[in-house]
């Protein structure tokens, strides 16, 4: 979408900034007439050099006379009017100067995108205003729950501090009283007895102050474990969930710095309530009588605690980063034997004193069996070091972490090896790698264990498409961590579930996802003309295994291949919106049918698996839209020459055998030099005549073929794909079309 039919958009207050941009050396109405061809030029690059300024500055004049024509044909004379007075002003301001005009508009641009970016996070907020406010709100809650659990340690801490010191008093007191009796002083019985009095007293508030104490420890262990429920049940919960979408490309994944910090709060409140009631018995073994409290409580504390602790522990042994091959850093969970990969283990308590003391032991499809698994499936040794210490990381925030970077995958040939009895093939076997370790501290033994998200283990590169698509199919539509029998039966995906997954398996890797009208030509490929909604269910089949149409490759292979093809070789033309890319032919008439003849657009063949590009034109005869599309482009061709300099230097046969470019515009109407020169090769000034030599002195002149269809499209009525010439054709044209006309058939410049 054009910037500024954007700032169109915008909120008023954000609209006042734009207009204070403009003044009459540069006014707004010039910016509203040309906004598509402005957007489209390299202004930053003009407003250093004045050869490039001057061509603008010229272009713009030249845009301008468009448009007074086209006022003049609608009859429109006010507009007439206002479109030669800023063409006179802008001869008056930068006749003399285009590089000041050049530097004005890069300046008018940027600041645009700025207050562009500025209102959109602006609606953003108040859009989600409804969503941050509970997402906002929940966080204070629980914040406020974990401060309230620390605040009640904190003052249990002081009680007992309190208790000791009446106990303290009291025992000296009754020491003290025990001694006066001894001496049978007759003139001291009545002091002794108000001492005794005093005693009795004292007794009575520490049984009392131990009851109070008691049921404050049990206070805090309710609002502790009603806290830790909310941590471990719902928010790392649901951090796992946001851990899988990241996983297959979706929005990154929060930190976990925070539920560190919640986790570590409650479980050093934990340990201290630990060594509070470790006082307590302590206290208790000093004095203790009939009904206390403290011998009558302290067990089911002490149990109730430890049971606390020993959940927060092992809730908080986490795999922070999935197992992923660092040659493959976008596909985590799909491994291959022999290649190393690297996983990375957090404990999500940070208590210094386990710092060093969690040795770490990696085990691949522990207690896999013939019960909870598949016939079949192959089995695997984990080679490379396989034990690790956890430690404290050197961050910020710091964590109790262990990063396993070494790991690789060996299949047992001899033992277990694959059969054909197995229902499933190799990319739908789901493994699993989990971790163990034991914390011991004394008088408690806490085992803890975590495991990865299923794994797909392939033996050929070539499988990493196919087990890409079961990791994808699995996380988008099961939290299940351990359901290794998965693909034995499953399930359907409604396609608006599919649609947000195809998205970002392009926004992943490149810095544009998928539209909605995209999304719904893949929708219609999937689900045929006319989906009833969003609902519509798709089986795995059909998305991963099924020939698409009367095609002999499945959709899924099909979408990869493309993603192959722009990772390398469209990467900047996809990123920049120049790709059309997934249209239907009837839509792609649609589109084009009403445009100027040479508008082009860019589509994604249908026919290609391994990923291929061609455009399409639309050309009139008998004022008659008539439309041609080439032969699709493969990497094999892309990698011999850029797809920007196929379009600039594509011919077609034109009347009397001389080739022409029959591309003018991408649609909808940008120029194609200004849509696609930014990216054109640039080539070398033409040599001097005595100074042609190629490579090395080797007497020859470089040459740089181009594409050149043999027939003229005015002579194909119902064209679909132009075929490049032969090289015997092509020495054909090269004689017929003569020396003089010889460069736009192949272009000769210097090495």
């Amino acid at each position: 979408m054009a910037q500024w039919y954007q700032l169109q958009q915008i909120d008023t207050k954000f609209l006042e900034q734009v207009h204070q941009l403009y003044d009459d050396s540069f006014p707004m109405e010039i910016r509203q007439y040309l906004a598509q061809w402005l957007e489209a030029q390299d202004w930053e690059h003009a407003s250093t050099n004045i050869s490039v300024a001057t061509i603008l500055f010229h272009g713009l004049l030249s845009q301008l006379d468009d448009q007074y024509s086209r006022f003049s044909l609608e009859c429109n004379f006010l507009l007439q009017h206002n479109i030669r007075k800023s063409k006179r002003n802008l001869q008056d301001h930068f006749q003399e100067d285009p590089l000041q005009m050049a530097m004005i508009i890069n300046n008018c641009l940027r600041e645009e995108s700025k207050v562009l970016a500025n209102a959109q996070t602006y609606n953003q907020n108040q859009m989600g205003c409804t969503q941050s406010t509970v997402m906002l709100d929940k966080q204070k809650e629980l914040d406020m729950r974990v401060r309230d659990v620390e605040k009640r340690a904190l003052e249990v801490e002081q009680e007992i501090k309190s208790l000791e010191d009446l106990q303290d008093e009291y025992d000296f007191k009754y020491k003290t009283v025990q001694s006066r009796e001894n001496e049978h002083n007759g003139l001291a019985q009545n002091e002794l007895k108000q001492e005794k009095m005093i005693l009795k007293n004292m007794l009575i508030s520490l049984d009392l102050k131990r009851k109070a104490i008691v049921q404050k420890i049990a206070e805090l262990l309710n609002a502790t474990e009603h806290t830790q429920s909310a941590l471990i049940s719902e928010e790392l919960v649901e951090w796992k969930q946001r851990q899988q979408i990241a996983c297959i490309g979706g929005p990154p994944n929060a930190c976990l710095d925070q539920l560190q910090n919640w986790l570590t709060c409650i479980a050093k409140s934990l340990q201290q309530v630990r060594q509070q009631l470790k006082k307590l018995e302590e206290l208790e073994q000093k004095l203790t009588y009939e009904f206390d409290p403290i011998t009558h409580n302290k067990q089911a504390l002490q149990e109730r605690t430890q049971a606390l602790f020993k959940q927060i522990i092992q809730s908080s042994f986490v795999v922070e980063r999935q197992p992923c091959m660092p040659t493959h850093p976008q596909r985590p969970l799909v491994l291959k034997t022999g290649v190393q990969f690297t996983v990375k283990l957090r404990l999500l308590v940070k208590l210094q004193e386990l710092n060093y003391q969690l040795k770490v032991k990696a085990l691949f499809d522990k207690d896999v069996n013939e019960k909870n698994t598949v016939k079949g499936f192959r089995k695997f040794n984990i080679l490379g070091t396989h034990t690790k210490v956890m430690n404290m990381e050197e961050s910020t925030n710091g964590c109790l972490a262990a990063e396993f970077r070494h790991l690789q995958l060996k299949e047992q040939k001899n033992a277990g090896s694959r059969t054909n009895e197995g229902p499933l093939i190799v990319t739908e076997e789901l493994h699993s790698l989990s971790f163990e370790t034991q914390l011991c501290q004394p008088g408690l033994v806490v085992d803890l264990e975590t495991a990865s998200l299923p794994i797909v283990v392939i033996s050929n590169v070539s499988q990493l498409p196919s087990g890409w698509a079961s990791i994808l199919w699995y996380n988008m539509l099961t939290t299940e961590t351990k359901n290794l029998s998965f693909f034995l039966n499953p399930p359907a995906a409604r396609w608006v579930q599919l649609a947000d997954v195809l998205s970002w398996q392009f926004s992943s890797v490149t810095k544009r996802g998928l539209n909605m009208e995209q999304l719904t030509m893949l929708g219609e490929k999937l689900l045929g003309p006319n989906p009833s909604s969003g609902d519509d269910l798709i089986p795995w089949t059909r998305f991963c295994k099924e020939n698409l149409n009367e095609k002999n490759f499945p959709f899924w292979l099909w979408i990869e291949g493309i993603l192959e093809l722009i990772k390398k070789h469209l990467l900047c033309l996809w990123n920049d919106g120049r790709i059309e890319g997934f249209i239907s032919k009837e839509r792609e008439r649609g589109l084009l049918k009403e445009k100027s003849p040479g508008t082009f657009l860019l589509r994604f063949s249908e026919s290609s698996r391994e990923g291929a590009i061609t455009f399409t034109w639309v050309e009139r005869s008998q004022n008659e839209p008539q439309f041609h599309a080439v032969e699709p482009y493969t990497k094999r061709e892309l990698s011999a020459v850029t797809f920007p300099d196929i379009i600039r230097s594509y011919k077609v046969m034109a009347a009397e055998n001389i080739p022409e470019n029959p591309l003018r515009f991408l649609y909808p109407d940008i120029p194609k030099d200004m849509a696609f020169g930014k990216y054109y090769s640039r080539t070398k000034e033409a040599p001097e005549p005595m100074d042609q030599d190629g490579p090395k002195g080797t007497g020859y002149i470089k040459t740089e073929l181009i594409s050149v269809s043999e027939v003229h499209p005015s002579r194909l009525q119902t064209t679909e794909h132009l075929l490049p010439m032969s090289p015997e054709e092509f020495d054909e044209v090269t004689r017929l079309v003569g020396p003089d006309e010889f460069d736009t058939v192949m272009c000769s410049y210097n090495s």
